[in-house]
């Protein structure tokens, strides 16, 4: 809703030559709040296994440093209404679980099975917004729909390459395995701070 909110301001911004409204998406970044990571290092320090709902499952990995990288491209390249969305690499959960034993001790894994609601992967962006997508390198840039709310014209003036593309998901963006996910784990200050408390 807050997307469509700041779309429909960078319409009126743009019209008037005032400030320039864009928007940047992404997952959760690593060892924020809403973050597994934690979970998983408090489980080990307790000698608890780690538990994970479904090993299989996918989440883009995000560093703090990249999420500020992907807002300082949005405020250098944006034009009004554009969504920008970092390439990022994923990690099953199961090898997330791994990595962070790996780091932190093996105390085994208890799989708890997936709750109500929660989604086997990340979708960053849809195959809609991916065949209005410029690819910039290490981000996509989304242009904003231009469409108006006349729908009658597309009875007989349609957009016949609308939707086509594949959606962007951590099921088919880089997956890394446990060591790299490993490498990726360690440029958390988080991360960094609860193995130097451990030695």
């Amino acid at each position: 809703m807050m997307e469509r909110v700041i779309y429909a301001n960078a319409r009126v911004a743009a019209e008037r030559g005032g400030t320039v409204i864009c928007c940047t998406r992404y997952g959760n970044v690593m060892c924020s709040r809403g973050s597994v990571i934690p979970l998983f290092i408090d489980q080990i320090k307790n000698g608890l296994p780690v538990t994970v709902t479904d090993p299989g499952m996918t989440r883009f990995l995000m560093n703090l440093d990249e999420a500020v990288g992907l807002v300082s491209f949005a405020f250098e390249h944006a034009e009004p209404g554009d969504l920008f969305i970092q390439k990022s690499d994923a990690s099953t959960i199961g090898n997330l679980a791994k990595a962070v034993q790996k780091l932190f001790g093996d105390t085994g894994t208890k799989v708890i099975g997936t709750r109500h609601g929660e989604k086997l992967y990340e979708t960053l962006m849809t195959s809609e917004e991916r065949a209005r997508s410029e690819d910039m390198g290490d981000y996509y840039r989304v242009f904003p729909d231009g469409r108006d709310l006349n729908y009658d014209k597309f009875f007989t003036d349609g957009k016949p390459d609308s939707g086509r593309g594949e959606p962007y998901t951590s099921n088919n963006t880089r997956l890394l395995d446990v060591d790299g996910v490993v490498e990726k784990l360690v440029t958390t200050d988080y991360v960094r701070r609860a193995l130097n408390e451990r030695n």
